[in-house]
């Protein structure tokens, strides 16, 4: 019986020895915080349904950060810690080709890679790991343990994954923005900007005939953005009313029925209902409803709210943020307009 107590006593403290500590911040920062201005070890979750549409992420060797895009927009952002000199995390287009939640390394002493979710055959994975604040893996892409976690639940097998770096990525990529800049399914860049000169909209929805709806749009920029299963199929120029209301990053959701007052986007039609999402640093506007003023302080042209009306269905989101889109490092200030739509410029 004792030899037995010493034996379990063995096993526990071997265990013990290889249990995984904990990395970085165990609660999200808010989400209206730059993604430069996360310290090592914090990061962002906005949140996440996998009926959203296609999931991809794309990690920055430059700025040691992932973003974590859903159906187009951006979720997520977390800072990583990636491959030392000599362990280079090699850059380039992957896919998930397996998720072991509670992984240790053959290759490295039964090293405790929790969440791991691997890239290549020949060990490069993501998994929670140290974040000293530079590149200091093997050539893994160290995550945030909670971080870790919400993204192993986020993700499915074949997802892909982008790993970019100065020099031998599109800046679109090594600087990823709050809009998709690759192709979910393939990697492959996508262009910048859909509108051209004078253009007041685009809209293709042929490019993505059916799937679920998200929409970003920036006050910094003026535009807004339409994805459909992961593909942009339009976006508009905006203007905003009152340019100070409602600043930072807010998202919202479209709910049954209609609001009662005339839809002031489109006279004549019925807009529908949006409720308030809570995310990091606004948890308290969770499932308020948003009221004709706030959509009425949003002017686009006319025949792209006609288009865009119809397919604004419950389970529909939109993403509001000051963050710019658009590659420019200048843009257009925002101004008070009448009710006409924005200028065409």
């Amino acid at each position: 019986m004792q030899r037995f107590a010493i034996s379990i006593l063995l096993l526990l403290a071997s265990a013990c020895a290889t249990a995984a500590p904990f990395w970085g911040a165990r609660q999200s920062s808010p989400a209206d915080l730059s993604p430069a201005d996360l310290k090592p070890g914090e990061w962002i979750w906005g949140g996440d349904n996998k009926t959203l549409g296609p999931m991809a992420v794309i990690v920055s060797l430059t700025e040691q950060r992932a973003y974590v895009y859903r159906n187009g927009v951006l979720i997520a952002v977390s800072t990583v810690s990636t491959g030392k000199p000599g362990h280079e995390t090699p850059t380039g287009v992957f896919t998930i080709l397996q998720k072991d939640k509670d992984h240790f390394s053959k290759k490295y002493n039964n090293a405790p890679m929790p969440y791991q979710q691997r890239l290549t055959w020949d060990g490069i994975a993501l998994h929670a790991g140290g974040l000293p604040g530079y590149p200091e893996s093997h050539g893994c892409v160290h995550l945030p343990t909670q971080f870790a976690t919400l993204l192993f639940d986020a993700t499915n097998m074949g997802m892909t994954v982008v790993v970019a770096a100065a020099g031998s990525s599109p800046v679109s990529i090594v600087h990823p923005r709050p809009i998709l800049p690759i192709d979910p399914r393939t990697g492959a860049a996508v262009p910048d900007e859909m509108l051209t000169g004078s253009e007041a909209f685009a809209w293709h929805p042929e490019l993505a005939p059916d799937g679920p709806i998200s929409m970003v749009m920036s006050r910094s920029d003026a535009r807004i953005v339409v994805y459909r299963n992961g593909t942009e199929i339009g976006r508009a120029r905006v203007a905003f009313r009152d340019p100070t209301a409602r600043v930072g990053t807010h998202a919202y959701i479209v709910a049954d029925g209609f609001m009662s007052e005339d839809n002031p986007i489109l006279p004549g039609t019925r807009m529908p209902n949006w409720i308030t999402i809570g995310i990091p640093g606004h948890d308290d506007e969770k499932g308020k409803p948003v009221d004709v003023k706030t959509v009425a302080n949003i002017s686009v042209p006319p025949q792209f709210a006609a288009s865009l009306m119809p397919l604004l269905k419950p389970g529909v989101v939109l993403v509001a943020t000051d963050a710019r889109i658009l590659p420019e490092t200048t843009g257009e200030k925002m101004q008070v307009l009448n009710s006409d739509p924005p200028p065409q410029t």
